[in-house]
């Protein structure tokens, strides 16, 4: 049988409340929506939450069985440059893997997630790893930017240890001018709320549900959860009224939590009510965007083994608030701050040398002593352990999944930051190694000596005039 065998989610630790955004912009926004917002960081972006996705879903999975990685998202950084190759070797993944990009569509994800499992239900793959990720620019001011929120979803998808089974999957597909960017669009543009929300959701997601009942003679009644997304609450909550569900069968949406997320969203949600789930229990999803993509699955007696992931539930208590819009700003390059004399540096990226170190770069791989095990990094042909000094016996060592301690720290205030001032600090490993990290996800007054911390994957710094993001992976404090 196919289905879900692991996931994991990602929401950024940053959020900004409606009332801030509104009292900055001068207007109070849509009264049907309140509460806050997921903000990425200003050095994180679509690839780098999809990492941070695959990471919690791949804890204690062993990556040298994963024989594909698929990308979904509507904002990719590159258009030509294939971000599923960046997010695979960033999570240490076999090079013979089929790497494949989604897009153009916020149903994309569930189109990667569907593909994926017609891939394994086919044979041609054992396993593959499905990410999907936003991180959607809204012009200031606008609705979008105030229901948009940022995240990502995860999920390895196989044949063995399945916690929830794929029984079925209905899709539609319409050309619906709702919302649409192109190219060289920086921002969003969009036809009236009301086009959208009366002959976008209110009827596409209703035929999507009916479609797949009548496909397999299903009732609405057999299904413990329901998801779908839809902007506009009073709509989503008619929907659900209108096909007969109970509202206690309804998942919540997270609009007032997390926001709209784009490609990832349903995924999200339907991770949300796998936390929550029992054995036995259906449920049925369903995505959005220029038409829709049903499915179903039913939870088996293995769910009880992925409790120990971050998800949804763990993500949404580990978090900050941005109580300025401005920062906000900022962090979406939307306004430029001054970043000081230093700032002016011309980047220079030697991609010769990122292809040739790409384990080390983007993977954070290492080396250790195949005869004493001391790990170090950068990765090195002579242990430096001096009982040992072992020369040319290391194996690979990945560092990106290890936590450390915070044995030194500093916060300059005349470093180039977008988010002053620039924090850093040595780590070491927890199990051996050490490094000089950047610091992120965090404020100077919470750093302290002996703290635990983790490596997350994020953006340095973007060279456009070359067209390259840089990554690289930075340290933060670990979240509960």
């Amino acid at each position: 049988m196919t289905g879900i065998v692991s996931f994991g989610a990602y929401i950024p630790y940053y959020r900004i409340t409606r009332e801030v955004m509104g009292s900055a912009m001068g207007w109070l926004g849509p009264p049907s929506v309140r509460g806050e917002k997921a903000v990425a960081n200003f050095d994180e972006d679509s690839v780098s939450m999809a990492v941070a996705a695959g990471i919690d879903c791949l804890s204690s999975m062993e990556r040298e069985k994963i024989d594909g990685l698929y990308f979904a998202t509507t904002t990719q950084p590159y258009v030509l440059r294939q971000n599923a190759g960046i997010i695979a070797t960033a999570l240490d993944l076999r090079p013979d893997i089929r790497a494949i990009d989604f897009t153009d569509s916020t149903k994309s994800g569930t189109s990667a997630f569907l593909s994926a499992c017609d891939a394994v239900k086919g044979e041609s793959v054992a396993n593959i790893l499905l990410c999907t990720s936003d991180n959607r620019l809204g012009k200031p001011g606008s609705s979008e930017d105030y229901i948009y929120g940022d995240g990502a979803a995860a999920f390895l998808l196989g044949k063995e240890g399945v916690v929830a089974t794929i029984e079925g999957s209905h899709s539609i597909s319409y050309d619906f001018i709702d919302r649409r960017r192109a190219q060289r669009d920086e921002f969003e543009h969009s036809w009236e709320d009301r086009w959208i929300r009366d002959e976008g959701y209110a009827k596409f997601i209703p035929q999507a549900i009916m479609g797949l009942l009548e496909k397999y003679e299903l009732s609405i009644n057999a299904f413990a959860k329901v998801i779908y997304p839809c902007t506009h609450p009073r709509v989503h909550a008619a929907i659900g009224k209108r096909l007969g569900i109970a509202p206690d069968r309804i998942q919540d949406p997270m609009l007032t939590t997390v926001g709209d997320t784009g490609a990832p969203h349903p995924l999200m949600m339907l991770i949300a009510a796998l936390e929550e789930a029992k054995p036995g229990e259906k449920i049925l999803v369903v995505s959005y965007g220029n038409g829709c993509d049903a499915f179903t699955l039913q939870v088996t007696e293995e769910i009880g083994k992925v409790r120990d992931k971050r998800g949804i539930k763990k993500h949404l208590a580990s978090k900050k608030e941005l109580s300025s819009y401005e920062k906000y700003l900022a962090f979406r390059n939307l306004i430029t701050p001054d970043i000081g004399i230093r700032g002016e540096e011309i980047l220079f990226t030697q991609i010769s040398t990122l292809w040739r170190e790409r384990k080390r770069v983007l993977g954070l791989v290492g080396s250790q002593c195949r005869r004493c095990g001391t790990p170090q990094y950068p990765d090195q042909i002579i242990c430096v352990n001096p009982k040992c000094g072992a020369c040319d016996e290391m194996d690979e060592y990945r560092f990106s999944g290890q936590r450390g301690i915070l044995s030194t720290y500093a916060c300059d205030n005349l470093a180039i930051s977008m988010d002053p001032p620039e924090k850093y600090g040595m780590v070491d490993f927890v199990g051996g190694g050490r490094f000089i990290f950047d610091m992120t996800d965090c404020d100077s007054d919470s750093l302290k000596l002996d703290m635990e911390v983790e490596m997350t994957f994020r953006r340095r710094e973007v060279d456009e005039s070359r067209a390259i993001h840089n990554y690289f992976w930075k340290a933060m404090p670990v979240r509960a």
